[in-house]
């Protein structure tokens, strides 16, 4: 069996420590899921199938981003519609930034796509800039995007995203943006829906993992004005790809408790700077983030996931993001007690 190169692998740190370990290789709503949405799960009719189309959630989802519920798609997570967008659209080149999420390219090679990166610069933060219009040429079928970019937590801002949907459109690309994290995240504001009528090349990726804290529920969605693109990849989904209990909770959570990630944002908003500036006082090089996760570099240290899991702490290694490299890590924003464990811990090893 493959390794498995993510964040979130609880079984094999238990076993490796023997223990209970404190998580922070995964990036979730520090404040867990919203219990009305737990208890809509648990009430959940598991003995029938699913809703296949979704309805309910769907209506919720609209309801809740301001769109029209034929522009939305559910998933199994949205790691479901990142496979399901390369497997309907057959691109054979696509653009990404490097870094960027690593599922994106897992992808796309699944489906032989010739993948270009764009090498983001570490002397300015990872932040994307207009260069990277130039990369979207005649001949690209596929750009992905991701704000805020995972692992860096920088945003991308709005007037560029724009500009670069303009000019897929142009050059008749598909554009996806990943906005998984912006619930999170200082200033994200809305995200593109407003422009999804002006784009139709344009698909919006969005989820309940992170904002809500829904990880093991695995419930994903897609918003896109492109009826022909989103009834491609219905033909791609396994039937019943949403259960029950996940459409419930997702319903529950955008109509009974929608200011749940805005609740989040403001403790993170408290703790990031404290946890950051701790990891700095330690020697990290820490990369100045706007979502709830840091990434830092620890120079020519490349164990360092191993020694913290051996005091019961879980990071991110970011060694196989392309353009960074072994000594690189992220790690999630948590409670206050629980980072400052995290930092006594680093000291401990360092």
């Amino acid at each position: 069996m493959a390794e498995y190169t993510h964040g979130g692998d609880l079984l094999t740190a238990r076993s490796r420590y023997g223990g209970a370990v404190l998580d922070f290789s995964t990036n979730l709503n520090p404040l867990g899921m919203p219990p009305e949405a737990a208890r809509a799960a648990a009430g959940a009719d598991g003995s029938a199938y699913p809703d296949a189309l979704c309805r309910v959630l769907r209506q919720a989802i609209a309801a809740h981003d301001g769109v029209e519920e034929e522009q939305v798609i559910c998933g199994n997570g949205a790691a479901d519609l990142i496979f399901r967008l390369a497997f309907a659209l057959q691109p054979r080149r696509a653009l990404l930034p490097a870094p960027t999420f690593s599922e994106y390219e897992g992808a796309l090679k699944c489906v032989g796509c010739q993948v270009e990166r764009y090498a983001l610069d570490r002397a300015q933060s990872f932040d994307l800039d207009r260069r990277f219009l130039a990369g979207i040429a005649s001949g690209v079928e596929l750009v992905f995007l991701c704000t805020p970019n995972n692992p860096t937590g920088r945003l991308v801002s709005t007037d560029l995203l724009v500009g670069i949907s303009r000019q897929c459109k142009a050059v008749g690309a598909v554009l996806v943006v990943d906005e998984c994290f912006l619930p999170l995240a200082d200033g994200g504001g809305a995200g593109l829906a407003p422009y999804l009528a002006e784009f139709p090349n344009l698909f919006l990726l969005r989820a309940f993992t992170k904002s809500y804290a829904m990880a093991g529920l695995r419930l994903g969605y897609g918003l896109s004005a492109d009826a022909g693109l989103l009834e491609r990849l219905s033909k791609f989904a396994q039937p019943w790809s949403v259960s029950a209990p996940a459409q419930a909770a997702g319903a529950a959570a955008f109509t009974r408790c929608p200011h749940w990630p805005e609740q989040a944002r403001a403790l993170v908003a408290r703790e990031r700077p404290v946890l950051a500036a701790g990891l700095t006082e330690l020697g990290c090089a820490v990369v100045p983030s706007q979502a709830n996760y840091l990434l830092f570099r620890l120079k020519n240290v490349t164990d360092l996931k191993e020694k913290l899991l051996q005091k019961g702490i879980l990071i991110r290694s970011c060694a196989n993001y392309h353009n960074l490299g072994p000594d690189w890590y992220r790690v999630c924003v948590k409670g206050g007690e629980e980072n400052r464990r995290l930092l006594a811990a680093l000291k401990g090893v360092l």
